[in-house]
């Protein structure tokens, strides 16, 4: 499957392909924000395509990756789970935490939990292991 344009509710979400490329630079976030104004509000990226360095704040890659997509003005959801991550560090799992009481970014288990919290305007579900 390519990255593709689907409704989820009444949301249009850019559904990035768990095989496609990683997500390792700014630039390729720049890309996929790119792909997403071709109609979409929200890009669904699987966690296995964020580079390693996203899930190590000290990094600040995930910062930035979620300030590109905010200054656009899009929603990220992050679709995934991510528990290997959040069990290494309190850190992400208060940033999984205040990014799924938000507006903008979201940490989900997976696309039926982001449908959930497009249609319903409910909590998201959280990651295996983000609380």
């Amino acid at each position: 499957m390519a990255d593709e344009i689907r409704q989820l509710g009444a949301t249009t979400v850019l559904v990035c392909d768990p095989a496609g490329p990683p997500v390792a630079t700014e630039q390729d976030a720049l890309d996929l924000i790119g792909a997403a104004f071709a109609g979409a509000e929200v890009v669904a990226v699987p966690a296995n395509r964020l580079d390693e360095r996203f899930f190590r704040l000290g990094t600040r890659f995930a910062g930035e990756v979620m300030q590109k997509f905010v200054n656009y003005h899009l929603r990220l959801a992050v679709i995934g789970d991510i528990d290997e991550h959040t069990r290494q560090s309190e850190a992400l799992q208060a940033l999984v935490r205040e990014s799924n009481g938000g507006n903008h970014i979201w940490f989900l288990r997976d696309l039926d939990a982001l449908e959930a919290r497009l249609t319903a305007g409910r909590a998201p579900t959280p990651p295996a292991s983000g609380r």
